[in-house]
């Protein structure tokens, strides 16, 4: 199941420096590992603001709520989750460009188009 997650930081602004940094490293550490293991796949920044929009891949709502408070900033996020389904018009992702390369230098063809 995919869910889109918009996430804002709201620390105190009298919360001491080092226990901001200290929550900052936990939670970067907390999601890295869950990009890895591919529940995870889309983070991105919003610009301008100390926010993100993230893309979760996970088996259950229950299993959603469970990775969301476990981020160690979950107190100080404003979270906003939407469940998503694929769009009948979408298309599938066009061949990642090293995959192109990669084929054309198998047929000989490098830098000509395979299209």
């Amino acid at each position: 199941m995919l869910f889109m997650a918009e996430m804002e930081v709201r620390l105190p602004p009298d919360m001491p420096a080092e226990q901001a940094d200290e929550l900052k490293a936990r939670e970067r550490a907390y999601s890295q590992a869950l990009q890895r293991d591919g529940r995870w796949p889309h983070l991105w920044r919003v610009a301008g603001r100390f926010a993100n929009v993230s893309v979760l891949d996970v088996d259950s709502v229950d299993e959603l709520h469970e990775l969301l408070s476990g981020l160690p900033l979950f107190p100080y996020l404003d979270i906003r989750v939407t469940p998503l389904a694929r769009h009948p018009n979408a298309i599938d992702p066009p061949e990642p460009v090293a995959a192109h390369h990669d084929q054309n230098a198998r047929t000989g063809q490098e830098g000509e188009s395979n299209v």
